[in-house]
């Protein structure tokens, strides 16, 4: 259960970081009233009430946005968010913070190591596989790639967190990027020490002497044609 004053200090974070983060984007002289001159409309609720809806959803045992909105926002947090919108526009409005959203988690929102951590990545579709030439919005950012799902076009998410099941770290790169490319950056598993866990797509020496350099062991499994000597 989420308390109240939990629930103020999660809002006042987040529009102090929206109140610096909009200065910062201002003053870069990053603007869209070019492309939307013709019409501005003045949002119901501000992006500090939506970011603190969207951190309240994953902080709640709820799996699906639009229940938490419908049976818990809506009719449990009135006095909190008294000028609520309706399911279909909180939705186009959560799309405008993904990148703020994105910064606070790397500023705010980490977790820290513990001596024992978990490496995995995952997918990021941008748009069904039959339809990549004719994708316009991320054309020539997202690459095609073959997973375990399948041939897919997008980008992949990797992610470190602790035994705690708290993120460490992320990191997005395009589809084809390999597993282990990340974690050969220092920036990346500066943050980590101890054991590091990861499946079959993190093997490679040249990897686990890196990494066993910076104080890091890195445990996966091992492929069957591999020699014993090999065995963490």
């Amino acid at each position: 259960m989420i308390s109240d004053l939990k629930i103020i200090e999660i809002f006042c974070k987040i529009d102090d970081f929206m109140l610096e983060n909009n200065q910062v984007v201002a003053q870069s002289g990053i603007s869209t009233d070019k492309i939307t001159k013709s019409r501005i409309r003045k949002f119901t609720m501000s992006d500090s009430e939506v970011m603190t809806i969207m951190i309240l959803f994953h902080l709640k045992s709820y799996r699906n946005l639009k229940d938490f909105y419908k049976t818990y926002v809506c009719k449990n947090m009135q006095d909190y968010f008294p000028k609520r919108v309706s399911y279909n526009r909180f939705v186009e409005l959560q799309k405008r913070l993904v990148q703020p959203l994105a910064v606070y988690l790397k500023l705010y929102g980490l977790g820290k190591c513990t001596g024992i951590s978990f490496i995995d990545s995952t997918t990021l579709k941008v748009c069904h596989i039959k339809r990549e030439k004719q994708h316009q919005v991320f054309d020539g950012i997202a690459e095609k790639t073959f997973g375990t799902m399948g041939w897919y076009y997008g980008f992949k998410l990797h992610l470190i967190s602790n035994d705690k099941g708290k993120i460490i770290d992320f990191l997005i790169t395009k589809a084809n990027v390999d597993d282990r490319q990340p974690l050969k950056d220092k920036t990346f598993h500066d943050k980590v020490f101890g054991k590091i866990y990861g499946n079959k797509g993190y093997l490679g020496k040249d990897l686990f002497d890196k990494l066993f350099i910076d104080g890091i062991h890195l445990v996966t499994k091992m492929r069957k044609n591999m020699k014993k000597k090999w065995r963490l």
